[in-house]
């Protein structure tokens, strides 16, 4: 089992969204959070803002099947691939070994728990 976590711009949400549910990936949660990335922070720098606010992200957590991993990761990636020359920001994916599951009103424990 894997925990996914995703930080992605706000506005590619239903577009991941939409792809997860085409790889047939329909449980997630959504935090509203805030944060900086390389390419944020080095163009605050270059702007002599070096203390720079946060920009508002959405950040995914996905418990998966290690049978969905792939198609989760690709999922989020075609979503979120920039369409433009020059567009940063896309986000990150970070995948953590995720050591148990359990579902509160069963009682079931890992992989079935997913």
């Amino acid at each position: 089992m894997k925990l996914v976590v995703a930080i992605i711009p706000p506005d590619r949400l239903e577009a991941v969204k939409a792809a997860l549910a085409e790889a047939e990936v329909f449980r997630l949660t959504v935090m509203d959070v805030q944060g900086s990335g390389r390419d944020q922070l080095a163009a605050a720098s270059r702007a002599g803002d070096v203390g720079a606010g946060l920009f508002r992200k959405v950040q995914l957590m996905i418990g998966v099947n290690d049978d969905f991993l792939e198609p989760t990761v690709d999922a989020i990636m075609r979503a979120c691939r920039p369409t433009g020359p020059g567009q940063t920001g896309n986000g990150k994916i970070f995948i953590l070994p995720l050591e148990d599951c359990i579902r509160i009103r069963t009682g079931e424990r890992g992989p079935a728990a997913i």
